[in-house]
């Protein structure tokens, strides 16, 4: 070849060597399996929000908005639910989004073996296709929670012809319609995502690729932040948030989470209910919460970067229930309440997993109780250990953080229905019960606030969980990257993400 001839495809290709970026962002653990069916975890949701796009999203204030579906319109009787699909819409395989994918997408969250969706899309009956980009939902009774739960897992869509040829491999290897599709994974190492060039929204990825690093340790993911190894990192410790902050190379962003921390009591899972006294007497519950602090858990466990609160949404969030205030420590009312219910010096075994957090909180918990005459003991567990102990009602209490969902039903049905899969408690009111179902019926926000209000009413005094406060979602990012949106769900959005040189 004439040796111009080769300087200029050499220059030709040096725009496309320049404008190739990789976004890199560091986890605070390792996701479950890739099958929005199947997954559980909240950081399996971080990458879902590059790989998976939802029938809806979210915005900043909670927002229902489109994504797949470009429209809705719910039936008179509000038993039905008619969706507009976006049209140009395929999946990372070629394959066409339309209702018929919908309708399979949403039977295999439905029936799959193992789904984790199944009691998200319970009152879901059937879908009919009414034409290629018009699907419609039927329900055995009106769900008003129904769009929350579509934008998140059980609205996220993969390509019916992948998922049939995996089954339940499909997790390995993942195809969906996101901005990013799946190259590789290597477990407790790395995830690599692509840009898909098929995108309906192109326009807004920046990015060639997307690195998922898992990096359990704070401090070196913090490190890996700092030396340009990463661009962005989430869950930061709490104690490192003042000196990111004097960092000019970096920018920091706190999100008050839709979830919260939380102390589970075994009030009826399992016998053992019975043979500790915080399971055997509402009043011994209300004097343990009596004992806490909530303001001095907050600054010592996360350095202030939490809203106290004692329901299932932070104060400050729209479906707070304002007739059950937040109580203050009271030592002195917690020693008369157990003085009344003739217990002395009350003892129990408090399971808390193994990360850093937990244990601090745990530990604080602890020496707060014993003011009012509590011997807490505190039991370790790895966090999946924790969890199938809890199922198995094998705890006294237990701390449970739970990231939470847009639509406060996603932090109250499955925790206090009567036999519902997060049930921990083993809490069973058929009132509660009643309301809850009442609450699920109203579309009108006024109605449902009212409702919300009768259910914090028993729950709260019953206290089958005693609600501590609402954690920060705290991120660390280069200076250079633009575009950063901070949503209380906790999930980076890499659309209208850039990267300055």
């Amino acid at each position: 070849m004439h040796p111009f001839r080769r300087l200029m495809l050499i220059l030709s290709a040096l725009p496309l060597l320049v404008s190739a970026q990789t976004l890199r962002v560091g986890l605070a653990e390792d996701p479950d399996v890739l099958d929005p069916t199947l997954a559980r975890s909240f950081v399996g949701r971080v990458v879902f929000a590059a790989l998976c796009d939802k029938l809806f999203d979210i915005d900043e204030k909670l927002a229902i908005q489109p994504q797949l579906a470009s429209a809705y319109t719910w039936s008179a009787d509000s038993k039905s639910l008619t969706l507009k699909l976006r049209p140009g819409v395929s999946f990372h395989d070629g394959e066409k989004f339309d209702a018929a994918a919908l309708k399979f997408n949403i039977e295999r969250h439905k029936t799959m073996a193992g789904s984790n969706r199944r009691g998200e899309l319970a009152p879901v009956t059937s879908v009919d296709v009414l034409d290629p980009l018009t699907a419609r939902l039927n329900l055995s009774a009106p769900f008003s929670p129904l769009l929350a739960q579509l934008a998140d897992r059980a609205g996220m869509m993969v390509s019916p012809k992948a998922a049939q040829a995996a089954g339940d491999k499909f997790g390995l290897a993942p195809v969906c319609s996101g901005p990013f599709k799946f190259v590789e994974r290597v477990a407790q190492d790395r995830i690599v995502l692509e840009r898909f060039a098929g995108y309906w929204n192109a326009s807004a990825i920046h990015f060639d690729k997307l690195i998922y690093t898992a990096i359990p340790d704070a401090t070196v993911r913090l490190a890996n932040l700092k030396s340009g190894q990463l661009d962005f990192a989430e869950r930061l410790a709490s104690s490192d948030m003042e000196k990111l902050q004097a960092d000019k190379r970096l920018k920091t962003s706190r999100i008050t989470e839709i979830g919260y921390q939380g102390i589970t009591i075994n009030v009826g899972k399992s016998e053992r209910a019975k043979q500790n006294p915080l399971g055997r007497d509402a009043r011994v519950r209300e004097a343990f919460e009596l004992s806490l602090d909530r303001q001095g858990l907050a600054q010592v466990v996360m350095d202030n970067e939490a809203q106290i609160g004692n329901q299932w949404v932070a104060p400050s969030n729209t479906w707070y229930a304002k007739n059950m205030p937040l109580p203050k420590r009271d030592v002195a009312k917690a020693r008369a309440l157990l003085k009344q219910a003739g217990v002395s010096n009350p003892s129990f075994t408090l399971l808390a997993p193994t990360s850093s957090d937990a244990q601090r909180l745990a530990l604080v918990v602890q020496a707060m109780a014993r003011d009012a005459g509590f011997d807490v003991k505190i039991q370790a567990a790895e966090f999946a250990t924790s969890l199938n102990m809890a199922d198995r009602g094998d705890f006294d209490a237990y701390l449970l953080a739970w990231s939470g969902r847009a639509d406060p039903d996603g932090n109250l049905y499955s925790f206090h229905g009567c036999k519902q899969p997060l049930n921990y408690a083993g809490y069973c009111d058929p009132q509660t019960d009643s309301l809850l179902d009442q609450s699920r019926s109203l579309r009108d926000p006024a109605e449902r606030k009212k409702v919300f209000e009768q259910i914090a009413a028993r729950v709260i005094t019953e206290r089958p969980v005693i609600y501590l406060y609402h954690r920060n979602w705290l991120w660390g990012y280069s200076a250079k990257l633009g575009g950063v949106r901070n949503l209380p769900d906790g999930l980076l959005r890499v659309s209208g993400l850039t990267l300055a040189p």
